[in-house]
């Protein structure tokens, strides 16, 4: 049976603040990684941090070419919150996993049953195929 994402769950990521690792946000202002993490920064008052292949730095905010890449100073990671491709989104699952963060969230579009499984097994919490933005009406935000 396949992952289902509990309403719980994404409630208290939305709602607890914290910092969340926004894995794929580039400077390009075409893709939906760009707005939405303008709204989990913005209008959710989490910490971000921008992590794509050259590190660039995204809305003011110092960017690393991954998760390995993030400094101690910057951890634990609540969020690793996943803008990239199914078949490219297991590898990220993993570096979370590595750096301990504390859950993965895959964007609308991005499924990896495999990777949403050994993420709950490291116990990381997990929503998949899912938008912080779009879910963000049930909580009043």
């Amino acid at each position: 049976m396949g992952h289902t994402n509990d309403p719980a769950v994404i409630e208290r990521l939305m709602l607890t603040k914290g910092r969340w690792a926004i894995v794929g946000l580039t400077t390009n202002e075409w893709r939906a990684a760009y707005d939405t993490s303008l709204f989990i920064r913005d209008r959710l008052g989490m910490e971000i941090i921008p992590v794509n292949l050259p590190g660039d730095a995204v809305h003011g905010e110092t960017g690393y070419s991954s998760l390995l890449d993030i400094p101690a100073a910057k951890q634990p990671i609540d969020v690793v919150d996943c803008f990239v491709n199914s078949h490219r989104v297991g590898q990220v699952v993993d570096q979370a996993i590595a750096v301990g963060a504390k859950a993965v969230w895959m964007q609308l579009g991005v499924v990896d049953e495999a990777a949403a499984e050994r993420a709950k097994a490291a116990g990381l919490d997990v929503v998949m195929d899912s938008c912080p933005a779009q879910e963000a009406w049930k909580y009043n935000l």
